[in-house]
């Protein structure tokens, strides 16, 4: 199937059909259409570290299954008799035309799904003109992903480090490279407590994995030759052949020649340098100002869930919102994302734009979120899944699937258009009984 970024009035049916012939001469799509399939399909070809620290989610993991109970709480409402032959799913953010109002979540360490692994999203997301947002904790630089994606529309993801320094150097890089927006991520502080990593004793970063976007740069670079805070933990494991397996890890995954590597020890102090300046608990409203004088790019704020904080955002030069609780991965117990929604939007009352992240899994999800008020959304792990199961064409068939649903839903709702997507198109499930 051409997926065409001109092809906006048809998508779904086209995208149908094109399944079904395919179907008529024996040929199967790469990933299930469904998406709770997906997810077992990747499972089942994935390693455990690489599931579990994809699929899983913090303490019971009750958060993940609000952020889906909060969408489940809502139903569309269909009218019918609506010339819906020709449907209009394109939308436009600051600026930049989108054939469908979604967007590919940042998501870190994507090699543990695959070993092409941001590279291949790049080229999927580029050829069908839905924006991928890079990672900072990505498994291939940003530089890399943007040499294969064109004019594909690409925005950054900022983990605010301990050094300034360091943020001033991956906000120029994502200038640089084209990308047109930054996402600076705010709920991820402090890593949550993730039961299904604890219990394998497995964190990728410990092992050189999930941090090229930190060994490429230059500023990284030289802060390795600086003393680390006494302060950092001095706890160390067991000289064994699972560390001695660790440590060669930590050395392919850093840059430049083995020998030198193994010489300079270069790729250990690179772990030890990003676990103990990777974030910054400290950081305040007041910090966002440094952030604001260093682009002129549009930042939005990523894990915003209280409208209190949706206004003091605007009220600091903020760009726009993403509403995330991190896909249920750093507090357990947390709102749904999409319960947040609404009393956000209402806060921001159309200053910026407001998008929303954590649960999506289909047009109707995507409906849904749009009929209560976000421009766009996020999807995050059923992209990831598709990776695992058929690299760059799982990605790309994840996308053409979503963006058919999307339209189809949209068709069948009784709208020709997002600007027809409406609070009237929705009714609280307790509303029915």
């Amino acid at each position: 199937m051409s997926d065409s970024q001109d092809n906006y009035s048809d998508f779904g049916r086209a995208r149908q059909t094109h399944i079904y012939l395919q179907g008529l001469a024996g040929r199967r799509p790469s990933v299930s259409a469904n998406l709770a399939v997906l997810e077992q399909q990747a499972k089942a070809v994935m390693s455990p570290e690489g599931y579990a620290y994809i699929a899983g989610s913090a303490g019971l993991e009750n958060t993940a299954d609000e952020n889906r109970a909060a969408l489940d709480r809502w139903r569309i409402v269909q009218r019918m008799l609506c010339d819906v032959s020709s449907r209009d799913t394109r939308i436009e953010l600051f600026g930049q035309p989108l054939p469908s109002p979604f967007l590919l979540a940042p998501i870190g360490v994507l090699e543990m799904a695959h070993s092409e692994a941001d590279r291949a999203v790049a080229k999927a997301a580029a050829a069908t003109g839905i924006p991928m947002i890079f990672s900072s904790q990505a498994s291939v630089t940003m530089e890399d992903c943007a040499a294969v994606m064109g004019d594909s529309p690409r925005w950054f993801q900022l983990y605010w480090s301990k050094s300034n320094e360091l943020v001033r150097s991956f906000v120029r890089r994502a200038e640089a490279c084209g990308c047109s927006a930054i996402v600076l991520t705010l709920d991820t502080t402090l890593l949550g407590w993730r039961p299904r990593d604890l219990d394998l004793g497995h964190l990728p970063f410990l092992r050189g994995k999930g941090i090229t976007q930190y060994t490429s740069d230059p500023v990284f670079r030289a802060q390795l030759k600086e003393p680390l805070d006494q302060g950092q933990s001095s706890d160390s494991p067991p000289l064994n052949l699972s560390t001695l397996r660790a440590a060669v890890e930590m050395v392919r995954h850093f840059p430049g020649s083995n020998l030198g590597k193994i010489i300079s020890g270069a790729p250990r102090a690179a772990v030890q340098h990003f676990t103990a300046t990777y974030s910054r608990p400290s950081l305040t409203w007041e910090d966002l100002a440094f952030l604001r004088d260093l682009t002129h790019l549009p930042i939005l704020l990523k894990g915003i869930v209280h409208p209190e904080d949706a206004r003091l955002a605007v009220r600091h030069g903020m760009d726009g919102l993403i509403v995330s609780n991190h896909g249920g991965r750093q507090v357990d117990g947390a709102i749904g994302a999409l319960d947040a929604l609404p009393a956000v939007v209402k806060a921001v009352d159309g200053a910026i734009p407001v998008l929303f992240d954590s649960g999506i899994r289909s047009g109707a999800d995507m409906f849904k979120a749009l009929a209560l008020g976000a421009q766009a959304v996020c999807l995050g792990r059923p992209y990831a899944y598709g990776l695992a199961v058929a690299g760059e064409q799982g990605v790309l068939e994840v996308i053409q699937n979503l963006r058919a649903d999307f339209d189809l839903t949209l068709g069948l709702a009784g709208c020709a258009s997002i600007k027809a997507i409406s609070r009237d198109s929705l009714v609280r499930d307790s509303d029915l009984h």
